[in-house]
């Protein structure tokens, strides 16, 4: 019902910026937070960042002051800005979007996910 497609991921040296994107369809009246998650080879999926239909945000503390949330409720998207990546960013990303039964961790819906690789 509820579809999620991600876009932005890439390789990207240390240091280096880089903006994921996720645009929802279906269903998007039901979803009541959006997210990133990322997976490293060998480690468990960990929440990266969230951010509800109000604006309230949840953050990582290995991505707090570098990574940055948002939303564009016309686009029915939202973003991920991260900067100053690091290799131990490298991860593949994955978009979420959750009911308000999972609240700031949303993990109802995912998208395909996307390789983000940083590396020199």
């Amino acid at each position: 019902q509820v579809q999620l497609v991600e876009s932005g991921g890439g390789l990207v040296q240390p240091g280096g910026s880089l903006r994921l994107s996720c645009a929802a369809s279906g269903s998007i009246r039901s979803i009541y937070a959006m997210g990133w998650y990322r997976q490293a080879p060998g480690k468990q999926r960990e929440l990266v960042a969230a951010i509800t239909s109000g604006g309230t945000t949840n953050y990582a503390d290995t991505v707090k002051g570098r990574c940055t949330i948002s939303r564009d409720n016309a686009k029915n998207t939202v973003y991920l800005q991260m900067n100053s990546l690091k290799p131990e960013d490298t991860a593949v990303y994955y978009c979420s979007a959750g009911s308000p039964l999972t609240g700031l961790r949303p993990r109802d819906y995912w998208g395909q996910g996307t390789q983000v690789t940083v590396s020199s």
